[in-house]
Parts: structure tokens; C-alpha cells; sequence
């Protein structure tokens, strides 16, 4: 089993990141489009939504900074995020994480989160 990336389809902003992935990957990472996914599993699609997720190979669910982090692990310029986990930095890599997440969310499917 390989890891796998949660994303947004509908996303313009999400789609280019996805892109690169796929441009700069090393064929280790499988990507998904929420949109497409029919998985028990997982959250709700409103929560997958709401926040990037990353599922390991080993099953555990990374969300948010430590999500993208994990992506681009799967890439040869994965140190270059690992930096948003170092702990005097990382607080504030979540914080503004939320923050962008929660006004890509209300901006593409609204405050009250209709999907």
C-alpha cells in the first residue's frame, strides 16, 4: 500500500499543486480527488473538504500542514517543507494553514458548507 493525497478537484489552487506533485513525484504517492472518492473509511467528504488529508501506507490520517508536508516528501524537494514541522515553527505553519483552508472553503463552497 502506498500513500495516499485527499484533494479538490474543484479546487484552481489545489489543481496546480496537485500538478506539481504529479510533475515532481517519484510515483509514490497515489492522489485522489474527494470528489470521486467512495471510501467508509475516511471523513466525510466535508470534512476532506474543509482540510488536506494524506492517508500513510500504514493507515494513519495526516491532515492540514503535516499532510502537505508528507506530500512532498514524495518528491526530491521534500526538506524544503520539512520545515513547517519544526516545533518553534510549526504553530504557526497550522495557524495560517487554517486559516487559508477555512477562507478556500467558505470562498468556493460557501460559510454554511453546502457541497
Amino acid at each position: 500500500m502506498t500513500d495516499t493525497l485527499y484533494y479538490d478537484g474543484r479546487c484552481d489552487l489545489c489543481m496546480r499543486e496537485i500538478t506539481r506533485l504529479e510533475k515532481l513525484g517519484d510515483g509514490t504517492l497515489a492522489l485522489c480527488d474527494i470528489h470521486s472518492v467512495d471510501d467508509a473509511t475516511l471523513p466525510s467528504k466535508d470534512t476532506l473538504l474543509k482540510n488536506l488529508h494524506l492517508r500513510k501506507a500504514d493507515s494513519t490520517l495526516l491532515v492540514g500542514v503535516d499532510a502537505n508536508v508528507a506530500a512532498w516528501q514524495h518528491t526530491a524537494y521534500g526538506a524544503w517543507f520539512s520545515w513547517m514541522q519544526w516545533p518553534l515553527l510549526k504553530p504557526a505553519a497550522d495557524w495560517c494553514y487554517r486559516r487559508w483552508a477555512l477562507w478556500r472553503y467558505r470562498r468556493l463552497y460557501g460559510a454554511d458548507g453546502a457541497s
